[in-house]
């Protein structure tokens, strides 16, 4: 966290340069800071309050699988890109559904893409 601020405060100032971990590095006000996490996750953890306190949330929402799949289809080629893509969706989430709740069991947008790409 204190990287982060020094970092953070050397923007706010609007310094040309400033000392970073004992070296002094050029400033740029065009630098973001972005950390993504995914804390539901097996083996995340949350992140450190003092290090939230720096951060501002962003909201995010889940991503069309059906959509991603069927671009993904029309990329390699497949006519019934649309069709197939919402098969393979709707397959996926009765997988999701009705199988036991293991933690093998991964049926994330990793996951679509590898089964996608195998296509």
């Amino acid at each position: 966290a204190m990287q982060i601020m020094s970092i953070v405060n050397a923007q706010r100032s609007g310094n040309a340069e400033f000392s970073f971990m004992g070296t002094t590095i050029p400033c740029s006000r065009d630098t973001g800071i972005f950390i993504t996490m995914n804390p539901g996750y097996a083996g995340r953890t949350e992140l450190p309050d003092n290090l939230k306190a720096l951060m501002r949330p962003v909201a995010m929402m889940a991503p069309d699988l059906t959509l991603i799949a069927e671009v993904m289809l029309a990329a390699e080629g497949f006519s019934e890109a649309r069709s197939l893509a919402k098969k393979t969706i709707t397959l996926y989430t009765l997988m999701q559904q009705q199988l036991s709740k293991q933690d093998h069991y991964d049926y994330g947008l990793r996951n679509l893409k590898a089964v996608l790409n195998m296509a």
